[in-house]
């Protein structure tokens, strides 16, 4: 229920039942119990006439279940390096992470047939990583959504990780397709979302 939530975003009960197929009283008693537990939290929604419905989503504990690479370290590392050597001594540091990341994903990726079949690809390689990422159809390119952002606490830190991360998916795709992020998870959005349109 925990990566449904995370996944998909708040949900209703019913939603929440259909999706993991059981009923819709065994939906209400689990997530009554994962609540109680502080695992998530709901807002009670009036549609018109009725009761009204209760729509979930995780609370702060239920982020924490998911991997955030040990974020303390990292945002100390990343404070460090700044203090000590400055901030461009930093983009560098971010700069050769990221150049490392654009070589492993583009090796792999120039192997796959089709633009669909890289995004795919892309998109296991990101979930691999801690991102939960998935993609799907969009007119005539695709969305890929990362439901979760295990770097979340050092790219508050440094945003210029953000902007460097972009600027690599734009160079590993920039054969195939291009690419631009449409919701941000560090600018309130619920997931980081990317557009890739074929060339």
């Amino acid at each position: 229920m925990l990566l449904l939530l995370k996944t998909k975003g708040p949900l209703a009960t019913t939603a929440v039942a259909q999706e993991l197929g059981i009923t819709g009283e065994g939906a209400r008693q689990q997530l009554q119990r994962l609540a109680e537990e502080g695992w998530v939290i709901f807002e009670s929604i009036s549609k018109g006439v009725g009761r009204p419905s209760l729509v979930w989503s995780l609370s702060e504990r239920g982020n924490r279940r998911f991997p955030d690479t040990h974020a303390e370290l990292t945002v100390q590392l990343i404070n460090t390096i700044r203090d000590v050597l400055g901030d461009e001594a930093l983009g560098q540091v971010i700069s050769s992470r990221e150049h490392k990341a654009l070589l492993r994903y583009y090796d792999i990726l120039r192997l796959e047939e089709g633009l669909e079949a890289k995004v795919r690809k892309f998109a296991e390689l990101r979930s691999a990583d801690g991102y939960l990422a998935e993609y799907r159809p969009d007119g005539e390119g695709f969305l890929m959504i990362e439901n979760h952002c295990p770097i979340c606490a050092a790219a508050t830190a440094c945003h210029d990780i953000c902007k460097v991360e972009l600027q690599t998916f734009q160079q590993i795709f920039k054969e195939w397709g291009t690419i631009e992020r449409l919701d941000h998870a560090l600018e309130g959005a619920r997931h980081c979302a990317y557009r890739i349109m074929p060339v």
